[in-house]
């Protein structure tokens, strides 16, 4: 049984523009078309799909996941390999993290600065236009 662009969009949680532009990137292999032009994809199809969804609700970047499928697809691959992989993922997440946290501390820091009130003062705005200097 195949899937057009739209059963397998809704089946694999990827929308139908990202399929398209998972093609053209050469994530994925391009869909076997009908005679008329439309796009079939097969359950293998749809399961690289999920694959890729999964994948990118974890975080990981289209190049990782390209290692990913190449991995997933290697019957003969290391375990430890996934691993690595897996591993420089959690770090760039944990360096991520640090980062988001210090933006929120510093942005906490000048929300309680500021007054919110009817004066034209706000050290929001004047962190924010230092660094335009």
């Amino acid at each position: 049984m195949g899937y057009n662009i739209g059963e397998a969009a809704k089946s694999s949680g990827v929308s139908a523009k990202m399929i398209r532009h998972y093609e053209s990137i050469g994530l994925i292999e391009a869909a076997a078309r009908t005679d008329s032009g439309y796009r079939v994809y097969t359950e293998q199809d749809v399961r690289v799909l999920q694959f890729i969804h999964r994948g990118r609700a974890l975080g990981f970047s289209l190049e990782q996941i390209g290692a990913l499928l190449a991995l997933w697809r290697d019957k003969h691959r290391a375990s430890a390999d996934v691993r690595a992989l897996a591993q420089q993922h959690i770090a760039e997440l944990d360096r991520k993290i640090g980062e988001m946290e210090s933006m929120k501390r510093t942005l906490e820091q000048l929300y309680r600065s500021c007054h919110g009130d009817e004066r034209s003062a706000c050290p929001i705005l004047d962190d924010l236009a230092s660094a335009c200097h």
